[in-house]
């Protein structure tokens, strides 16, 4: 199948083409997801994401001692527990426990962490989104968690944005599931939003007996399970001319999905965690890789009574996994709120110099033991470094995925940019997760602003797929 790839230049947002990913049909024009759902591959979800990029029991925030001073804390228990997958048949999985709600911070607040670890196996918490805490990296900054261990940490929230939360680094191969947790870390001048949602879609893989294998496992013909805030499906009622910020958050383990909003204008707004030139996502679709997040704005102008649906698909089959309605209730205000300005910064540079970057060529993908550079995570501290790096300089990684499957790469600590094909530009959106097509090359840049060791990972698209890793250092 051939796809077509529209560029985002670096014009003006007023004026700039957004980046979208469309299938060809056979007479060559863009094929349209809501006729021909089955048309969309696996290949035409990476084509938009890596090429350009369209792109039950959970961790509590309970107050402490030191949030009566404006310092809140979290305490988490990883544990085994139950998941609601199957219909009368508990799943039992491993969890990261307490109060069954998103996990809500401030821009600047400094968390109090603790974390007990009630499993057989030892944990490592990753935190996608957090900027630059070297601290907090898991397996090179902070140890894991042996099984019956516990741990606590001060850890400062530098950057707003839409962050994921896991136990899952050391997961791939062991006997239960773990789902991720979302969190939101608001910015100190939030935007005007009338409401702000989360959407957090994981993947898992369902024997007969209503059991679930956890990632780096040979699924075999296990049944798999889309779900969104860990439920089969969403339904969402708002208003006319009602602003809805949805933040959309890829949590499955291995699958790159592509998600549609019938109907809806979306106004992407942030991608993984940081602020982008704000554009329209083409027929409301988005791609997004495993860990990918995306902010989108929605503002609600169709007469009462429309219901939208949301479409996923993962490049096998489309399905419906929610709907959002247009309520009757009186209007939110007397007309649509303006077109909204870029969210806050927070504090990225605005230009990269290419020119005196430390250049590094990396393949991804494939097996550990045809490329044993790369290790798996329990690995990593015996390894040596792919690259080290002075803190400020710019550093630009090519990244080759030579296998004959797509893979994910996942860029620890700093957000990176994108760069246009011949290395004269870069796509205006920040990001630290990417999706590759088998046999292709892709070009990064980040400045190396952070002292500290920090992980990159690595893996197919495929759930029996090992995660990889490798690190590099600033210093």
């Amino acid at each position: 199948m051939m796809v077509r790839i529209k560029k985002m230049g670096l014009a003006s947002p007023a004026t700039q083409s957004p980046p979208y990913w469309t299938p060809a049909g056979e007479n060559g024009r863009d094929s349209d997801m809501t006729h021909a759902p089955p048309a969309l591959s696996r290949r035409t979800l990476l084509a938009g994401l890596g090429g350009t990029i369209l792109v039950p029991s959970l961790a509590s925030w309970t107050p402490s001692p030191a949030a009566a001073q404006g310092r809140p804390s979290l305490a988490l228990r990883a544990g085994a527990g139950t998941l609601a997958l199957a219909p009368g048949t508990p799943t039992p999985a491993w969890l990261l426990s307490g109060a069954d709600e998103i996990l809500r911070f401030k821009q600047g607040d400094e968390i109090d962490i603790s974390l007990q670890n009630d499993l057989p196996v030892p944990v490592a918490l990753m935190w996608r989104g957090l900027g630059g805490i070297a601290r907090a990296e898991p397996l090179l900054g902070r140890p894991p968690m042996a099984a019956g261990g516990k741990d606590a940490f001060r850890l400062p929230l530098r950057h707003a944005g839409t962050e994921l939360l896991d136990a899952r680094l050391l997961g791939d191969g062991q006997a239960l599931p773990s789902p991720a947790r979302a969190c939101v870390v608001q910015e100190a001048a939030p935007p005007e939003v009338d409401r702000d949602e989360v959407w957090l879609i994981e993947d898992f893989r369902l024997r007969a007996d209503g059991t679930a294998i956890a990632p780096g496992s040979d699924p075999k013909d296990a049944a798999t399970l889309f779900t969104i805030n860990g439920k089969p499906t969403l339904d969402l009622a708002a208003r006319i001319n009602e602003r809805l910020r949805i933040r959309i958050i890829n949590g499955c383990q291995r699958s790159v999905i592509a998600l549609r909003i019938e109907d809806q204008e979306i106004r992407v707004m942030a991608m993984d965690g940081q602020p982008a030139e704000p554009f329209l996502a083409r027929n409301s679709q988005l791609v997004l890789a495993p860990g990918t997040r995306i902010d989108a704005f929605i503002d609600i102008t169709k007469p009462a009574g429309t219901t939208s649906g949301l479409m996923l698909h993962d490049g096998k089959q489309a399905r419906t996994i929610g709907k959002l309605v247009v309520s009757g209730e009186a209007p939110a205000r007397d007309r649509a709120l303006p077109p909204p300005a870029p969210l806050p910064s927070n504090g990225l540079p605005a230009r990269l110099d290419l020119k005196s970057a430390q250049r590094i060529d990396l393949t991804i993908g494939g097996a550990a033991a045809a490329k044993p550079e790369w290790v798996k995570p329990a690995g990593i501290t015996a390894s040596a470094p792919a690259f080290r790096v002075k803190p400020g300089r710019v550093v630009v990684l090519a990244l080759t995925n030579r296998d004959n499957t797509a893979a994910v790469f996942h860029l620890h600590g700093h957000p990176f940019r994108l760069l246009d094909r011949l290395d004269d530009g870069w796509k205006p959106y920040w990001l630290d997760t990417l999706a590759l097509e088998a046999g292709q090359t892709q070009r990064i840049a980040f400045l190396a602003e952070y002292p500290g060791r920090w992980g990159m990972e690595a893996f197919a698209t495929a759930w029996a797929a090992p995660r990889l890793m490798r690190w590099f250092e600033v210093a």
